[in-house]
């Protein structure tokens, strides 16, 4: 019985083992695939040039720069506001009060909803509503500039899919602060506040960080949200500001294989995009797992 249990034992092992490697192995396998098709492509005018009518040439420049755009803006959006609510759930809400309980019931609702629920939400709401509802009362109905899809209710509309992830990842690494240091804190006259963000907030930004990086490397790859908010099929120059339509690296990689007149001629440029669409998730989730590590590190010392 004793050697049974060990031969299953050894078993369980060899198969995670097995898994994890099947899975790195898979990984592996779609990444030389991508780099082997794009590698060509690369060049310092595939980085820096526009896309081509019938893109079928040119670059990717307007893509970089609007998913920049739109990442940076939902960050300035999202990020806040799921601290704060994080922060009111690990060190303020009752777990038992039946706010706390319909804060959490929604956060777990809205990390299962398809992404593209939130696009035709964003369509419904920024665009038809408080878009048009500005166009109304802003130019009297006469222009059309908040009510259609632009960058800033592209960006609305991403940082609510990306509102979980932060949340549940700020609120993980504050309730990992020792409950001493707090109790030390008031102890010492400290109000609430004060030891929030004295002693809670920079024994716990590893947290913060790595949930505001997650987020963002979500919200470069995500494209439902975006096809009816803010995307635009093809558009070689910038958007000069918040009202304006952009392109976006992970929209533009759908556009070419599915939209374009010679699929077959953007292949190479499929590649590279998607590489370099991989690349930049790859480096936010890196940058996240450093981070992390870096302030572990220093709160050991």
């Amino acid at each position: 019985m004793i050697l049974n249990k060990k031969w299953i034992g050894y078993g369980i092992v060899w198969f995670g083992a097995i898994s994890a490697f099947a899975i790195v192995l898979v990984v592996a396998a779609i990444m030389l695939r991508i780099t082997i098709g794009g590698w060509n492509v690369l060049s310092w005018e595939f980085f820096t040039t526009a896309p081509k009518v019938g893109m079928t040439e040119g670059g990717i420049f307007p893509a970089i720069v609007g998913t920049f755009l739109l990442v940076l803006i939902m960050s300035i959006a999202g990020v806040p506001i799921g601290t704060i609510t994080a922060i009111y759930l690990a060190e303020y809400a009752n777990p038992q009060s039946l706010i706390s309980k319909f804060v959490r019931f929604s956060v777990n609702t809205l990390s299962g909803v398809p992404a593209i629920v939130f696009g035709l939400f964003g369509l419904g709401f920024f665009i038809q509503f408080v878009g048009s509802g500005m166009d109304h009362y802003l130019y009297d109905g006469k222009v059309l500039r908040w009510g259609q899809p632009n960058i800033l209710w592209a960006s609305l509309t991403m940082a609510l899919l990306t509102l979980p992830v932060v949340i549940v990842s700020v609120e993980e690494a504050i309730k990992t602060v020792p409950r001493e240091y707090r109790e030390a804190s008031m102890a010492l006259g400290a109000t609430k506040w004060q030891t929030i963000y004295k002693i809670v907030i920079p024994n716990s930004i590893g947290g913060v960080l790595t949930g505001g990086i997650l987020a963002v490397s979500r919200g470069a790859g995500e494209v439902a949200p975006i096809l009816f908010t803010g995307a635009a099929y093809f558009l070689p120059h910038l958007p000069k500001s918040l009202s304006d339509q952009f392109m976006e690296l992970g929209y533009h990689i759908y556009i070419m294989t599915t939209q374009s007149p010679d699929v077959e001629a953007t292949k190479g440029l499929q590649f590279a995009t998607t590489l370099v669409l991989l690349l930049l998730t790859f480096a936010l989730n890196f940058s996240a797992i450093f981070i992390r590590y870096r302030f572990r590190k220093r709160l050991k010392k």
